[in-house]
């Protein structure tokens, strides 16, 4: 199945989604937003990362950043934070830039804040990009990275058949909830800690557990 262009929904909310299709919905169906720590410090990484003009050179390997992706086939749209130029002995699987003669293969690399995730909201957002530059290109790519700052370290994605069927029913899944325009139901878990929508997802039982936390400190401020 190929999406129209009225149907492209944005890359970016994949590792939303990934993440909790809840909060995915309530961004991108019902338009709500709200900023915490984590969301903060994602951003103003960003502000440094994604320079369109920005070219950097690492020995023979040349970065671009803020290329814009898409794929008719996931229905999904984007920009990259960083795709990296690597020499290519020949025209297989290879690309050629105007700027830069010869072949090159291409590395996507996505730029995270934090550090490596317990679920596989990074590596389906970098898999997302890969699959929309092979679809571009007319190129097979094996792998992407992944670049967390907290850590400083890079680590590489491999890009299976596996990872890539997961990033499909991701991205049908995602058109489905929105072409119903239904918010999936509620499901608590430990995420729901640090997700900046909680208290709009969930408003009545964030302020019951602010006022048992209130409650809980000022108890113990009587007592002691």
């Amino acid at each position: 199945m190929y999406y129209s262009d009225d149907d492209m929904l944005m890359l970016s909310g994949i590792q939303h989604f990934v993440y909790c299709p809840r909060q995915w919905a309530l961004i991108h169906l019902d338009q709500q937003w709200a900023e915490n720590r984590l969301t903060a410090e994602g951003e103003i990484l960003h502000q440094n990362v994604d320079d369109p003009f920005l070219r950097q050179k690492n020995g023979n390997r040349i970065t671009l950043r803020s290329i814009s992706i898409a794929s008719k086939r996931l229905g999904l749209y984007g920009v990259t934070d960083a795709v990296e130029l690597i020499p290519a002995d020949s025209k297989e699987n290879s690309i050629t830039h105007p700027k830069y003669p010869g072949f090159w293969h291409l590395l996507p690399i996505e730029y995270k804040h934090g550090h490596t995730k317990p679920d596989r909201r990074d590596e389906v957002q970098v898999a997302a990009q890969t699959i929309c530059l092979e679809e571009q290109y007319g190129i097979h790519i094996e792998q992407a990275a992944l670049f967390y700052f907290e850590t400083r370290s890079r680590e590489y994605v491999e890009m299976s058949q596996e990872l890539r069927d997961f990033t499909e029913e991701c991205a049908r899944n995602m058109h489905k909830i929105f072409a119903s325009g239904i918010l999936p139901a509620i499901s608590q878990s430990k995420s729901c800690r640090n997700c900046s929508l909680n208290g709009i997802c969930m408003p009545e039982i964030s302020k019951c557990n602010a006022v048992q936390a209130y409650l809980k400190e000022y108890l113990n401020e009587e007592t002691s």
